[in-house]
């Protein structure tokens, strides 16, 4: 196993949510497994049906879904599963974002994994794929609507520990990017959108094979009130100039206002983003 999988970091498990499932009148048929279930050839057919893979070990698969709740000791629980599962998934989600990124740099990489790996995208996933009705727990939270949903997260990243066990990187790669590619879409969108300077970079790459250059035109202001008046330059053309108190303000605008020059955004949809910008460096975000 790569270094990179074993150093990766654990992630913080104090933070207990409950998960916002809806309850259907059938929910018990598609509960989790309570006390004194295993791993019976139903729920193994079950799982292989939900995870799209035959495991050649089942004592694997039975100690991925066991909660510790259930379990003789927290030692045959699910729990070290899920801290190697954690860095598992941490190396996969890495390399899928640096080899669909090559523009992006290691700030807004970390954003997006850091969004694709948390919690609450692990137990939307979770839920989601039907991995969380598989669970094998106690009989205090063995219904669905009552389960936090650190637990349907757990379960993902114990499950992503059994199938790399069982069958190797390659095929846990493919299950993890299988179940996680919608959301980093979804994410690296949202995040994307807010970085206008990333988005303006990967257009010109790509269209016009050329990285934007930012030029400091003027600056005028006390040194503790100061305005900063920026432009883009692209290829030799210089875009409209934008102000801001921060350079980094004056530089995001910029890049909006090229964009809408290049017809990548429409008018609206810039004056949109300007004020949200404004709006969040008046709020501190």
């Amino acid at each position: 196993m790569p270094d990179a999988v074993a150093s990766a970091r654990v992630r913080d498990r104090t933070d207990v949510t409950w998960a916002r499932v809806p309850v259907r009148p059938d929910d018990d048929a598609a509960a989790p497994h309570c006390a004194g279930s295993g791993v019976n050839e139903d729920l193994q057919s079950r799982a292989e049906a939900v995870l799209g893979y035959q495991f050649k070990n089942r004592d694997l698969l039975k100690e991925s879904l066991t909660h510790a709740s259930i379990a003789e000791s927290r030692l045959s629980s699910n729990e070290r599963m899920e801290f190697l599962g954690d860095a598992v998934l941490d190396l996969v989600i890495c390399e899928a974002l640096y080899k669909k990124f090559p523009n992006l740099l290691e700030g807004d990489l970390t954003k997006i994994k850091s969004a694709v790996v948390s919690r609450r995208t692990c137990a939307e996933v979770s839920i989601e794929t039907g991995l969380v009705d598989l669970l094998i727990i106690g009989k205090g939270i063995s219904v669905r609507s009552q389960m936090p949903s650190s637990l349907a997260a757990a379960v993902y990243e114990s499950i992503v520990a059994a199938i790399y066990l069982d069958g190797g990187f390659d095929v846990v790669k493919d299950y993890i990017l299988r179940t996680m590619t919608p959301h980093i879409e979804d994410i690296s969108s949202n995040i994307h959108q807010q970085n206008y300077k990333a988005v303006l970079q990967q257009h010109a790459q790509q269209m016009m094979r050329a990285t934007p250059m930012y030029e400091l035109l003027d600056e005028k202001g006390p040194d503790h009130s100061k305005c900063f008046e920026v432009c883009v330059c692209i290829d030799g053309r210089r875009f409209t100039s934008a102000w801001g108190p921060n350079k980094k303000m004056a530089e995001q605008k910029a890049a909006l206002l090229a964009l809408e020059e290049m017809g990548v955004m429409e008018p609206a949809e810039v004056d949109e983003a300007i004020e949200t910008i404004v709006e969040e460096e008046g709020t501190g975000k």
